[in-house]
């Protein structure tokens, strides 16, 4: 099966965006212990797209990218407090917060007749749809969002919550909730207990490799270009894994 750039190249290209960032930033997810924060941060960035667009906001890009970043900034707040003063529950209010922001979600949609399918597309995005013009403003938000991460951030633990939350924020919409998540979790997983040059290298590759083959099978199989990826990256972390145990 030949490659038809014209449908898979700016698609690819949205999910090396999201890789560059979530990749580095899973490890450190996987670090903290906080696994399901990505889950959440990226639930309550999808809800203030949901609140702003219900209040009768534009459907402009930078708009409805403002309305979730704010969302997503604000729980990245409560998330940071939480940790000082309630560390001992951290993961359970992540996980509250999860559930209580998608609930809101499908309450707030569920009188709108196309409420489902934008939900749906909340959770699942429409990777294949993405077109050239969307991957300016993820690039704009993911180049200065690393070179941050690794001048200064990453060495101040409470950073971490506002880089993370504008990274989802930035790629939520693009790719959706599922795949926000299996970008940050399955490529840190495929390199878990690696020297850290070999994890990043290992990471990169498993994200790469895992847009690359889900994109490509997507369109001859005529299934969903999300959902296929987050299979691909599952199944690639797996390989990862049992290769290291053999090579052990």
């Amino acid at each position: 099966m030949s490659i038809d750039w014209s449908v898979v190249g700016a698609p690819l290209a949205a999910g090396l965006l999201v890789s560059a960032s979530h990749v580095v930033l899973g490890r450190r997810v996987l670090e903290r212990g906080i696994v399901f924060i990505d889950l959440t941060i990226a639930q309550v960035a999808a809800l203030g797209a949901v609140l702003f667009a219900l209040a009768g906001g534009t459907d402009e890009h930078w708009t409805v990218d403002a309305a979730a970043g704010g969302a997503a900034l604000a729980a990245a707040a409560l998330l940071a407090w939480t940790e000082r003063r309630l560390p001992q529950v951290q993961e359970a209010i992540i996980g509250s917060l999860y559930v209580v922001a998608a609930s809101l979600a499908v309450l707030l949609v569920a009188h709108d007749p196309h409420g489902a399918e934008h939900f749906e597309e909340l959770l699942t995005g429409q990777l294949l749809w993405v077109h050239a013009a969307q991957l300016w403003p993820l690039a704009l938000v993911t180049v200065p969002l690393l070179a941050v991460w690794w001048l200064w951030a990453r060495h101040r633990p409470l950073a971490f919550y506002f880089v993370f939350a504008i990274a989802v924020m930035a790629s939520v919409r693009v790719v959706g909730v599922f795949l926000v998540f299996a970008t940050l979790i399955l490529p840190a997983l495929a390199a878990h207990g690696l020297r850290p040059r070999n994890a990043l290298a290992v990471g990169y590759g498993v994200a790469a490799l895992g847009y690359g083959l889900g994109l490509w099978l997507s369109v001859p199989l005529d299934l969903p270009a999300g959902p296929l990826v987050v299979c691909t990256l599952a199944a690639l972390a797996l390989l990862a894994a049992g290769m290291r145990a053999i090579l052990r």
